[in-house]
Order: structure tokens, then C-alpha cells, then sequence
């Protein structure tokens, strides 16, 4: 399945009521996985984001839905980046067109 990293920065909302935040991390879990999605880790960070979650999901189109879902409740704004592990690297360099 494709990888994907999630950018998380909390909202104004989100911030009020962090307390919550391990709750709302487990509960995003769960639907992650009932939307067919396997999470690999989740993280608190310092810097420009405060948390990442790596995962698995079938499709970019799963995937963006999520992270569309998770958005919509507030909490927090989501960037996602798809990741392509090292070993897909040489056949993504080798369908690069000769220049």
C-alpha cells in the first residue's frame, strides 16, 4: 500500500481543548483504519507542525478523504505527503524522460 505522511498544526479550537488531543489521535486512528488505512506511527513534534502520523492507505483518493474528514472536525489543518520508499527510487528515476 502507498505511504503517507501527515502534517498536523493545531487550530485555535484544537489548542482549547488539548486535553483531549490523546482521545482525538486515538479516535482519528480508528477511522484511518476503518477507512482501510494502517497506522504506522503518530507523533508530537516541536517546530512548524505538532504532530506527524505516518500510515498506509489504499489510494490517494482514501487517503485525501481522510484527511478532508479529520479537518472538517477543527481540531486541526492537515498537509499530507505521500512518501516513495528508497527501493521505488530507481524506477522512478528510470521513466524520467531524456532531456
Amino acid at each position: 500500500m502507498p505511504t503517507y505522511i501527515g502534517l498536523f498544526k493545531l487550530t485555535e479550537q484544537g489548542i482549547k481543548d488539548i486535553v483531549k488531543a490523546p482521545a482525538r489521535i486515538e479516535d482519528a486512528a480508528k477511522l484511518y483504519q476503518k477507512m482501510g488505512g494502517k497506522v504506522i506511527g503518530t507523533y508530537m513534534v516541536m517546530g512548524e507542525y505538532d504532530y506527524i502520523a505516518i500510515g498506509e492507505c489504499p489510494s490517494d483518493e482514501i487517503q485525501a478523504a481522510y484527511a478532508l474528514a479529520l479537518g472538517s472536525l477543527g481540531n486541526v489543518k492537515t498537509t499530507t505527503l505521500k512518501a516513495f520508499p528508497a527501493g521505488e527510487i530507481p524506477a522512478i528515476f528510470k521513466k524520467m524522460p531524456k532531456l
